[in-house]
C-alpha cells in the first residue's frame, strides 16, 4: 500500500492579502515558516521515506523545514506539482480583478490554465509516484489549488469542493489501483 502526505506549502503575505499568488515565487513569511516546524513536529513521530515539492520557493521552504526537522533524506523537486498559473489574476485580491474584469471574469480568457489541467496534471504525478515507489511513504509539499482538483480528479465522489488549508496534511493511500483519503486537510498541528 503506497501512503502519499499531500501539504500545502505554510502562508505567506500573500495569502494574508487574499491574492492570487500562482506562479510567483513569493516566499513564506515568519509565520509560515513557524507552521512549516509545527507539521514537522508531527511528521517526525512517523517514518517518512521521501519528500517532494514544488520548484516555488514557498512550497520548496516549507519542504526544507520539514525534511530537515522531520529527518528525511531525500528531497526532490518536481516543477509539475506547482500552483495553478493565474494569468492575469496573479497579484490581484479579489476586488481588483472584480474592479478591473467584473461579476464574468471566469467567463474572460485572462491566461489562466484551466482547472482541468491542473488535476490531471497533479493526478499524474501522483500515479507516477505510486507506480515508481510502490510501498513508500511520500510527503508532496504543494499548492492549495492542485491538492484540491487533484482531489476531486481522484476521488470525485468524496470531493465535490475542497478547501485547504495552509501547512495542511492530507493522507492518501493506494490499495489495489484504488485511491482512498485517510486524513482531510487536518492543522491540529496548528493549534
Amino acid at each position: 500500500m503506497a501512503t502519499i502526505g499531500l501539504i500545502r506549502h505554510g502562508i505567506t503575505e500573500w495569502n494574508i492579502a487574499g491574492r492570487a499568488q500562482g506562479l510567483a515565487d513569493i516566499p513564506l513569511n515568519r509565520e509560515g515558516r513557524e507552521q512549516a516546524f509545527k507539521l514537522a513536529g508531527r511528521l517526525r513521530k512517523e517514518r517518512w521515506d521521501i519528500m517532494i515539492s514544488s520548484h516555488l520557493c514557498r512550497a520548496r521552504e516549507t519542504a526544507e523545514i520539514i525534511a530537515a526537522a522531520a529527518g528525511i533524506g531525500e528531497h526532490l523537486i518536481d516543477e509539475r506539482i506547482c500552483e495553478m498559473d493565474c494569468g492575469q489574476l496573479e497579484g490581484l485580491n479579489e476586488a481588483e480583478w472584480l474592479g478591473r474584469w467584473g461579476q464574468d471574469w471566469r467567463s474572460l480568457e485572462l491566461g489562466m490554465e484551466t482547472a482541468e489541467d491542473v488535476s490531471r496534471r497533479g493526478a499524474l504525478v501522483l500515479e507516477e509516484l505510486y507506480n515508481r515507489y510502490g510501498n513508500k511513504k511520500i510527503l508532496v509539499v504543494s499548492h492549495g489549488a492542485l491538492i484540491g482538483l487533484t482531489l476531486q480528479h481522484l476521488l470525485p465522489q468524496v470531493f465535490t469542493t475542497t478547501y485547504i488549508d495552509n501547512a495542511s496534511l492530507t493522507l492518501l493511500t493506494k490499495t489495489n489501483n484504488n485511491w482512498d483519503c485517510q486524513l482531510y486537510n487536518c492543522v491540529e498541528h496548528l493549534v
